[in-house]
């Protein structure tokens, strides 16, 4: 008898845990969009644009402060996401030579479902979009209905992408194509009907029955200029045109949690909101505000790669604000710690690292440094700056900026200076010199 009682309590313990191995496995939507700066968010202290949605996600969930993009511009940002590997690190590689390490095909492997809604701008801009090899179809993903990259590419004939170009514009004038799994259904695309087209994608696809957890990538194109918002919610904000379509995004995000309480998943679903990188400030009406942040987009000041982070996941994810760091490419090690993935990566520039104890657990942070481009290093509270610039461009002409060298490089308390108004080089030499070699032991591929 005591043996039967014995093998009976192996198999509950068994079972038990068999459960809590399988609750591990999470719905994650994430929801990435595009040019959103620091302070651009009602709950990032935002008065004039208002996001209630994302608000009440922030409150009771976990909302970052010191939350980075991989890269100050799309591309590089979009490359550490979905690799895990950081851009400037990469050497001679491209993702191209296997699609299938990628974020995608890794929890495929896992056994879950996964879609992309709206911006992919990992494959360039081939002539065939369609029936390129980094199609988000051949990188993992089973469902795909979105834009080869960002919405303004390529501009409208004669033009140039500039401010005059986004004053002058409508919804028709960039000949962007809407691409349904490999098939152009509209061209140009109506960009003011991308935000509400993906977020009915979404409720849609997420409303589906299925037994299989699943990953939604739903990667809006909005708020990289030239910026849209759908009829309704024209001239509704306080924030101007740029605040409309940052409303309709809250808007859409609302829509997302309805759909996911709907189904009754919510505490079975773990959604994160962030962006790529800081706000295109530079063309005015068109681009956001990084707050208390010095620097936008294009630039490697906290402006250009601090980004709202939030993470919300009922009954999982204790309401929290977290001062420590980490970076969208630390993604792809949570998810596939999440997700139960066995798997290492052994590429050039891996540098992700699994927050899944801060998310479960309310630990601190693992991550100790950050490397912005190649030009900045944060370690710890203190940041250098190598080389700076005040904007990616010149609004009107495009043309590049030229960049400041700083030697000794410039010395900043990235904790309590998030302005990054004092430079502390002159007092500081030893912790600049400290810094200078964690960067360099940081650049050869060992993570602190």
């Amino acid at each position: 008898m005591k043996k039967l009682f014995f093998f009976l309590a192996l198999v509950l313990a068994f079972g038990v845990a068999s459960l809590h191995a399988e609750a591990l496995r999470p719905n994650i939507i994430l929801i990435f969009v595009d040019d959103l700066g620091y302070g651009d968010l009602g709950c990032y202290g935002n008065e004039k644009i208002k996001t209630p949605h994302l608000d009440h996600l922030a409150a009771v969930g976990q909302k970052w402060t010191s939350f980075y993009s991989s890269g100050s511009t799309c591309v590089p940002s979009r490359t550490g996401l979905m690799s895990g590997r950081h851009p400037g690190m990469l050497g001679k590689e491209k993702l191209r030579n296997d699609p299938a390490a990628l974020m995608p095909a890794m929890l495929k492997r896992q056994g879950y479902a996964t879609a992309i809604l709206g911006k992919w701008h990992l494959a360039g801009y081939p002539k065939d979009f369609t029936v390129d090899s980094m199609h988000p179809l051949e990188c993992g993903f089973d469902y795909h209905y979105g834009t080869p990259g960002s919405n303004d590419v390529p501009p409208p004939k004669g033009k140039i992408q500039n401010r005059q170009t986004f004053d002058e514009c409508d919804k028709f004038s960039f000949p962007v194509p809407l691409i349904r799994g490999r098939e152009v259904i509209e061209f140009p695309v109506d960009q003011e009907l991308l935000t509400k087209r993906y977020t009915k994608e979404a409720v849609k696809w997420i409303s589906e029955e299925r037994e299989e957890p699943f990953f939604l990538y739903l990667a809006h194109n909005m708020p990289h200029a030239p910026i849209f918002a759908a009829p309704e919610f024209q001239g509704r904000s306080e924030g101007g045109r740029y605040g409309d379509v940052i409303e309709e995004i809250d808007w859409s995000v609302g829509q997302v949690v309805e759909a996911v309480r709907n189904r009754e998943i919510e505490n079975e679903t773990l959604i994160i909101f962030t962006s790529d990188n800081g706000p295109w400030t530079m063309f005015g009406p068109h681009g956001g505000t990084t707050g208390p942040l010095r620097g936008e987009k294009g630039t490697t000041w906290e402006g250009g790669l601090r980004v709202p982070g939030i993470f919300h996941w009922p009954g999982t994810i204790k309401p929290a604000v977290i001062e420590g760091f980490a970076a969208n490419l630390d993604l792809f090690a949570t998810f596939a710690s999440l997700a139960g993935s066995k798997e290492t990566v052994e590429k050039p520039g891996y540098l992700s690292i699994d927050l899944s104890g801060v998310l479960l657990k309310g630990e601190a942070s693992p991550r100790r440094q950050w490397l912005y481009g190649n030009s900045a290093f944060r370690s710890g509270d203190y940041k250098i700056h190598l080389l700076t610039k005040d904007r990616s461009g010149h609004p009107d002409t495009r043309k590049r900026e030229p960049m400041a060298k700083h030697d000794p490089p410039l010395l900043f308390d990235a904790r309590n200076d998030i302005g990054e108004t004092k430079n502390l080089a002159g007092s500081n030499p030893e912790i600049v010199t400290r810094l200078l070699k964690e960067m360099k032991v940081f650049q050869s591929g060992k993570v602190n």
